[in-house]
């Protein structure tokens, strides 16, 4: 499935998105049955598998912001902003002012950082199953964003040439059409591709020391500031892909509740299990710099995450504590 681009957390991009969304006159008094259940499975399917995956997950909090044709439902968030009118024990709302198929995950309200979706219809994923994993996804950028000190480290990065809104992370100058930049990522990315694949560990262990190789070779053809933006984007969007598989994979032992089995688009959690990985490593075979650009790190870093799963498996341990680039783990 195809990742939106998300925003980071700055007040000021939440601002913009507020003065160019189209405003609803009033808002629907009470939240759709079918969308009401979907929520509630994302919560209680999150609350068995996020511990399986990062530890200590389960103790981000998770506030959602659901946006639907003429309002916006907002849950998990003790202290809601005055403008929303509580409808349920579960759920405030007030008048449309984001986009439909908005998929993001930023303070919008202040920390923490909530998950402002539209409809499974207005997104990418189309239907409740991959929504729900795909908010797996947006509730691992919360994981991430909860880490102390982690705006001072993007800060600290010295990325931003003077853009004050937050946009640099989504438009930074990567020299995505550079033709030697282009074709060394094209080998690195063949590489991992045929590592990750390799079955026998003689031979895995040959690819895994290629691509290793060849890795530092792509880098070292970066800038300083190029460099440290790809690993920054590999550390937070393509380890949250791959988060997003592994959640996939997790839920395939999940029995969900009987209201979403009865939902008209349920697609079971072991069904979608076998497409998660599979979807990704073929977004990955075709991932070309010069033609997705920043959206290239969704499926390569998701890749990097599934050889680092062999290549040196308590990996995830070390991930919070070498934040925003994925360099630490390549270079032993």
């Amino acid at each position: 499935m195809k990742s939106r681009p998300r925003l980071r957390r700055t007040p000021i991009i939440s601002t913009l998105l507020l003065a160019t969304a189209c405003l609803a006159q009033t808002p629907s008094a009470n939240i759709p049955r079918d969308d009401t259940v979907r929520v509630r499975e994302f919560y209680r399917l999150s609350s068995q598998i996020q511990d399986q995956l990062w530890p200590h997950w389960s103790e981000t909090p998770a506030p959602l912001l659901l946006v639907t044709a003429d309002s916006e439902f907002l849950t998990h968030r003790p202290s809601p902003p005055k403008d929303f009118t509580k409808i349920t024990d579960d759920f405030y709302a007030r008048p449309r002012q984001f986009p439909v198929n908005l998929l993001a995950t930023f303070p919008a309200f202040g920390p923490p950082s909530v998950i402002v979706v539209g409809e499974p219809a207005n997104t990418t994923s189309k239907t409740s199953t991959p929504w729900l994993i795909t908010l797996m996804h947006e509730h691992f950028h919360q994981l991430q964003d909860s880490q102390p000190g982690l705006d001072e480290a993007i800060t600290k990065l010295g990325l931003s040439h003077g853009d004050m809104t937050g946009m640099w992370m989504l438009n930074y100058p990567f020299p995505y059409d550079n033709q030697e930049v282009v074709a060394s990522f094209g080998q690195l990315r063949d590489l991992l591709v045929a590592a990750i694949a390799e079955k026998d560990k003689g031979k895995f262990a040959t690819l895994a020391a290629q691509y290793l190789t060849q890795r530092k070779h792509f880098l070292a053809q970066l800038s300083p500031d190029d460099h440290k933006y790809f690993e920054f984007q590999l550390w937070k969007e393509g380890v949250a892909r791959y988060t997003q598989v592994k959640a996939a994979e997790a839920a395939a032992q999940y029995q969900p509740s009987a209201e979403y089995t009865a939902l008209p688009d349920f697609e079971s959690f072991a069904d979608y299990a076998t497409k998660a990985r599979s979807e990704t490593l073929a977004q990955l075979k075709q991932a070309e710099l010069a033609k997705l650009k920043r959206l290239a790190v969704y499926s390569f870093g998701a890749g990097e995450g599934l050889l680092l799963d062999r290549l040196k498996p308590d990996w995830k341990d070390e991930y919070f504590k070498h934040p925003l680039s994925m360099d630490f783990f390549f270079e032993n």
